[in-house]
């Protein structure tokens, strides 16, 4: 995961929301996004896990 740009991960996040990808899968892009402090308000997915 380290080696995945922020931008690159959190494209990745937005486009496997999108396809509707495992959640397991979207829990990791979106724990790493957390973990890297990372902004992703106005994006369409934000409040995706903001709000579980």
């Amino acid at each position: 995961m380290k080696l995945l740009s922020n931008e690159a991960l959190v494209e990745t996040y937005v486009k496997a929301v999108d396809l509707n990808l495992e959640r397991d899968f979207i829990d990791l892009l979106f724990q790493e996004i957390k973990r890297r402090k990372l902004n992703v308000t106005g994006r369409k997915h934000a409040n995706l896990h903001l709000t579980s």
